[in-house]
């Protein structure tokens, strides 16, 4: 175990514990913010029996079982036309890892992984959520009694590899004392143009509190299991366009956080369609092949590449994508998996999204671009990698 590991103090980043459930629950009792959210998923909500169902948790596995799970499914059902997952032969039942996805949806992506794995019978995982996503502090006890853990954004730089050591030997001591799953994003923040690439900063992060100097050790320590997510339509294509085009225009645009509570809003009720998660090819099953004798950056190179490659390999497609691909490069590549009506479908579709982008100086060309790309960029890396 990391020497430092055990000096370091949790409390600020950590899920909550057991015996701090049930007063969490009395102050999401009292909260007006948490009833409005959950109205606006439902609105025939009968709150005074929601609380009760809450105070009858006395455990985070409880609370995610009884609410947490409840709330997902009917979010899945009011925004999604299916949400399925595959692979989960590839998965050892008893055996920790750390799950790296692609990032499409700012609360979905993990919310309904963690939904699925609590389906097909395995535990559900911790979560890696980013501190700028707390706008309020009743989401800040949910995400926790969701068994949450917190990524700190925006820290002062001297402070940031501090935290990184310590975030780092939190998933550690997730994975070998709690014995517990985490998941976390391949990238800080989602791929708003859908060209889903594994930063080396996460995978850095990951090694910082390893238990050798040996870094493909370190990393085959994590069992790491990439996840390809593949929404059919994401609600966020407009807003994400549309924030495309304001950082082009005004270099120093900076999204507020009510920009994050209406992406957040959006991506949680907007129709998704067909949404898939497809669990890849254990990590290890690669790394045991890798030379040793690589230098770290060209090892952490190496490893993005690999997790990316089993994304690519393990996308699901839509028509929608195939129509998108062949509109940006005015080709006829994948005429054969989309007809006609897929196609006006498609058009129709893209031009609703670009009606909702309110702009004093809107450039429908670069937006139609930019949401092209978001749709097309999966299949272009699927099939890139295919050719390899």
């Amino acid at each position: 175990m990391d020497k430092k590991e055990h000096s370091y103090n949790f409390d600020d980043i950590r899920p909550l514990n057991d015996n701090e459930v049930e007063q969490a629950i009395e102050t999401l009792v009292s909260s007006e913010g948490l009833q409005r959210a959950l109205r606006f998923i439902k609105p025939e909500l009968d709150w005074e029996a929601f609380v009760a169902a809450m105070r009858s948790c006395k455990t985070k596995a409880q609370f995610k079982s009884a609410i947490g799970y409840k709330v997902v499914m009917d979010v899945a059902r009011l925004s999604t036309f299916s949400l399925t997952i595959s692979g989960r032969s590839r998965l050892a039942q008893q055996t920790p890892c750390t799950f790296i996805s692609n990032h499409r949806d700012i609360v979905l992506d993990a919310a309904f992984l963690n939904g699925l794995l609590y389906e097909i019978g395995y535990d559900m995982t911790q979560i890696a959520i980013g501190d700028n996503l707390l706008i309020h502090p009743w989401i800040d006890t949910v995400v926790r009694l969701n068994n949450s853990f917190i990524v700190k954004r925006n820290v002062p730089v001297r402070q940031v590899l501090e935290d990184s050591r310590k975030l780092s030997a939190y998933i550690r001591h997730t994975l070998k004392v709690t014995k517990e799953s985490v998941w976390i994003a391949q990238r800080e923040g989602r791929a708003k143009d859908s060209d889903d690439r594994t930063q080396s900063s996460v995978l850095k992060m990951l090694c910082m509190a390893g238990e050798r100097d040996d870094l493909l050790t370190n990393l085959m320590a994590l069992n790491i299991v990439p996840i390809a997510i593949s929404y059919e339509y994401d609600p966020c294509d407009y807003l994400k366009a549309q924030e495309f085009q304001l950082k082009r225009d005004r270099p120093d645009y900076v999204k507020s956080k009510r920009d994050d509570l209406l992406n957040m809003e959006t991506g949680i009720l907007g129709d998704k369609g067909r949404v898939h998660f497809t669990i890849g090819t254990p990590l290890n099953d690669t790394l045991k092949n890798f030379d040793r004798d690589m230098g770290r950056n060209e090892l952490i190179a190496a490893v993005a590449h690999a997790i990316d490659c089993d994304i690519y390999a393990h996308y699901r497609f839509y028509p929608c994508n195939h129509v998108a691909y062949d509109m940006l490069y005015r080709t006829m590549r994948f005429r054969s998996h989309y007809d006609r009506r897929d196609k006006m479908r498609f058009e129709a579709y893209l031009q609703q999204q670009l009606n909702k982008i309110d702009l004093p100086d809107k450039d429908e060309t670069f937006l139609r671009t930019k949401m092209l790309e978001m749709y097309s960029n999966p299949l272009k890396n699927h099939w890139e990698y295919k050719q390899e």
